[in-house]
């Protein structure tokens, strides 16, 4: 009976030996001519060889020991364990563990000796800011979990670890601040992780996806970053952050769809610039949904509304355009999405190369030979400029997708068109949540105590408490000197 036909009960030690020597990286070492016989059974690719060869071939050509307890006791390793499990065996193998199995005993001892290689510390490739700090997170945990506990030295800073992947054994760490993230919160995301039956989990954003309350919304319901940052700040707000091995981005939740349009670095400004530049943002982004549809919508419907002087010029530049306004505006968003795309995918000089000399000369041509008008040129231009103003990347995707069900709605109601999409998509925003938490919030429900965060940002002075969208355990951040001050204890059982 081979290996795979018995049960997992029934498999023993050999049976799973067998099955990983397939691997040519699985490598069986037997030493008879030492003191003790031994065998160490490893995967070469993902352990460390100067750990294997001065520390445990030392210790083992040295010790007169006999059994695996005493073996156990002089190697200076951490996380040693002696296991007879067969499966367990096999998980630690394919985990950069070494076992050493004594004679043919079914029992061997099992220490860590993985590898891990990554890359070093660069600043956000993505989240670029001018101000703040410049440390992004990369694809190892450990380096991960290291820079949010040097930024939040705090006894309740808790990191949990769940596995998830029947193929990949993902490890994912679920951070929060107990006693300032809502329980609540952080019982969904771990009970949501542990549910997970999936085979490979590749990065953070497949364990985004399964974990949104509403899979088939094009909004963002957590908040990928690479900031260091944004993910401490999120979580002395109250929020629960989610690490990935592997993954050189954080998962935040829950958030609302202000969230998505604040940069960090909004916190590094004055409160009045900050706010300026904020408010600036949201008519930007407004701004690149709506433009092209309206350009539609008044050209094919509502010209009138058009000054006379301006109306003039509109029919001089499109007198000998043969399309449509809907057709020429299709034309140009799909031929800026189409540099932005191949720009995204090609080396990064080249990309930039791309995307400038590309659109120029493709909108100069598409000008002068007449298929499209030089003032939806300028249009198009301003809208795909300002869509890259949304500080989160995943609703620059979301602005560049709602664009074109808007434009054919323009095409076919006109203004009727806009207002009704903009409806729907309203009542789909009411209707949306992160994580159990209303996605409009503090617009809906009204919370206007949390508005000094929103629009605009006040001073920190009039930041005492957090954001109930969060419902967090611990309300208020910090008290004025004339307030008399609890002592710690009254302070966390706030």
């Amino acid at each position: 009976m081979k290996w795979f036909q018995k049960t997992e009960k029934e498999m023993t030690l050999d049976d799973v030996l067998d099955d990983l020597s397939q691997s040519a990286d699985f490598v069986i070492y037997q030493n008879k001519a030492s003191r003790i016989p031994y065998t160490l059974i490893y995967f070469a690719s993902i352990i460390d060889p100067a750990k294997l060869h001065r520390v445990v071939l030392t210790k083992l050509n040295e010790s007169e020991t006999k059994s695996l307890e005493e073996l156990e006791g002089i190697i200076p390793i951490e996380n040693l364990e002696i296991s007879s499990d067969p499966i367990k065996v096999q998980e630690r193998l394919m985990s950069g563990y070494l076992a050493v199995r004594l004679n043919k005993s079914q029992k061997v001892l099992l220490m860590d000796l993985s590898l891990i290689k990554s890359r070093d510390l660069s600043p956000p490739e993505i989240e670029f800011s001018v101000m703040g700090p410049k440390e992004g997170l990369i694809e190892d945990l450990q380096t991960n979990m290291n820079l949010i506990r040097r930024r939040i030295p705090h006894p309740k800073l808790r990191m949990k670890k769940v596995t998830v992947g029947t193929v990949s054994k993902t490890k994912i760490i679920v951070t929060y601040i107990e006693g300032t993230a809502s329980e609540q919160n952080v019982n969904t995301v771990v009970q949501r992780l542990e549910d997970l039956d999936f085979d490979l989990i590749a990065d953070s954003s497949v364990i985004g996806q399964m974990l949104e309350d509403n899979s088939l919304s094009v909004f963002p319901q957590m908040i990928d970053t690479e900031r260091t940052d944004r993910i401490t700040g999120h979580l002395n707000y109250g929020a629960v952050a989610i690490l990935v091995e592997g993954s050189s981005n954080a998962l935040i939740g829950p958030i609302n769809f202000g969230q998505l349009l604040v940069s960090f670095e909004d916190y590094y400004l004055g409160w009045n610039i900050a706010s300026f530049f904020r408010i600036i943002r949201m008519m930007s982004i407004l701004m690149s949904i709506v433009a092209t549809p309206l350009y539609v919508a008044v050209l094919t419907y509502h010209f009138e509304l058009f000054p006379s002087k301006l109306l003039a010029t509109l029919i001089s530049s499109r007198s000998d355009i043969p399309f449509i306004p809907v057709i020429e505006v299709l034309f140009l968003e799909i031929t800026i999405d189409l540099l932005r795309e191949a720009g995204a995918r090609m080396p990064s000089k080249v990309g930039q190369t791309l995307g400038i000399v590309g659109g120029i000369v493709i909108g100069t041509a598409a000008v002068e030979a007449s298929l499209t008008s030089n003032i939806l040129l300028i249009i198009v231009a301003l809208s795909a400029l300002a869509s890259f103003t949304t500080p989160v990347y995943r609703m620059t995707n979301t602005i560049r997708f709602l664009r074109y069900p808007l434009i054919l709605f323009a095409q076919f109601l006109g203004l009727i068109g806009i207002a009704l999409f903009g409806l729907f998509v309203m009542v789909h925003l009411i209707r949306l949540t992160s994580l159990g938490s209303p996605y409009l919030a503090p617009l809906y429900p009204p919370r206007v105590k949390d508005w000094y965060d929103s629009f605009f940002r006040l001073p920190y002075v009039l930041q005492k408490k957090r954001s109930h969208f969060f419902r967090t355990e611990k309300v208020s951040r910090f008290f004025d000197k004339k307030e008399k001050k609890p002592n710690s204890l009254d302070f966390d059982e706030q």
